[in-house]
C-alpha cells in the first residue's frame, strides 16, 4: 500500500500528469468560487431578510441592536464560508475526479502495467453520476457528523473516517469500473473493505492538506490503480491476448 501511495504521489508531477492536473486545479477552483459566492449571497440575503423581520417585530427602538446583530452574523457567516471551504473539499474533488478519471488511469496503466490490456473508459454520465452521489452523500455524512465538532475535536476524527470511507469508496470503484461492471466492482470493493478504507486514510489524509489538495483526484484515482491491480490480481481475459503472443504478466 506503502508503495503504491508512492508511485502515485511521484506520477503527479510528471510530464503526461501535467496537463490533467491544471485542469483539474483550475475546474476545482471554479466550483469553489462558484459554491461560496452562492453560499454567501444566501446567507446574505437570510440576514438581511431576518433584520427587517427583527426590525418590525421589535421595532424601530432597537434599530441600532439589530444592526449590530445583523454585522456579526455576516462576518460569521464569511467565516463560515471559509471553514466551509475546507470541509467541502471532499465534495468538490469527487465531482472533479469524475471528469478526469480515465485519462489519470490511462497514463498509470500505460506507465506501470503496459502488458496488461488497459481498461475501458467510463461512460461520462456513468462517471459524473458517481462522482455526483458520492458528493451528495458527503454533504449528507458531514450533515450527521457536524454536532460532534462541539465535542472536543471528536467531530474531527468523525469528519476524517467519514472522508477516508467515502473517497476510498469512490475512487476504488472508478477504477475497478474500467474492467468491471459496476455491480463487480461494488461487490470486489466490498470484499476488500478494510484494505479499501486504510487505502481511504491515505487519500483523507492527502484531501485535508489545503493547496495541496487540489491535486486529489490525480492522486486518489492514480492510487487506486494501483490498488485494484493489487486486489484483484490476474484476470484470465486480460492474460489471454498475454499468452497468444507471448508477452509475459506483471
Amino acid at each position: 500500500m506503502l508503495d503504491a501511495a508512492t508511485k502515485a504521489l511521484s506520477q503527479i508531477l510528471s510530464q503526461p500528469m501535467r496537463a490533467i492536473l491544471w485542469k483539474s486545479v483550475g475546474l476545482a477552483l471554479v466550483l469553489i468560487v462558484v459554491t461560496a459566492v452562492s453560499l454567501q449571497r444566501l446567507l446574505s440575503w437570510l440576514a438581511g431578510s431576518g433584520e427587517v423581520w427583527a426590525e418590525t417585530m421589535a421595532g424601530s427602538d432597537y434599530h441600532t441592536l439589530i444592526t449590530i446583530i445583523s454585522w456579526i452574523v455576516s462576518i460569521a457567516a464569511g467565516l463560515g464560508i471559509v471553514v466551509g471551504a475546507v470541509f467541502l473539499m471532499p465534495v468538490i474533488t469527487s465531482l472533479v475526479a469524475s471528469v478526469f478519471v480515465d485519462d489519470v488511469a490511462d497514463i498509470v496503466e500505460r506507465e506501470h502495467y503496459p502488458a496488461e490490456m488497459p481498461g475501458k473508459a467510463l461512460p461520462i454520465g456513468l462517471a459524473i453520476t458517481e462522482g455526483a452521489k458520492t458528493a451528495l452523500l458527503t454533504v449528507l455524512v458531514y450533515i450527521v457528523a457536524l454536532p460532534f465538532v462541539l465535542f472536543a475535536g471528536a467531530g474531527f476524527i468523525v469528519f476524517f473516517i467519514a472522508t477516508a470511507w467515502l473517497l476510498g469508496r469512490e475512487y476504488f470503484e472508478l477504477a475497478a469500473m474500467r474492467f468491471r461492471t459496476p455491480e463487480e466492482a461494488k461487490l470486489l470493493r466490498r470484499q476488500n473493505s478494510a484494505a479499501v478504507f486504510t487505502a481511504g486514510l491515505f487519500i483523507a489524509a492527502f484531501v485535508s492538506i489545503p493547496i495541496v489538495n487540489l491535486a486529489t483526484p490525480l492522486f486518489g484515482m492514480a492510487f487506486m490503480v494501483h490498488m485494484h491491480k493489487r486486489l484483484s490480481g490476474p484476470r484470465p481475459e486480460l492474460l489471454e491476448p498475454m499468452r497468444r503472443t507471448g508477452v509475459p504478466s506483471v
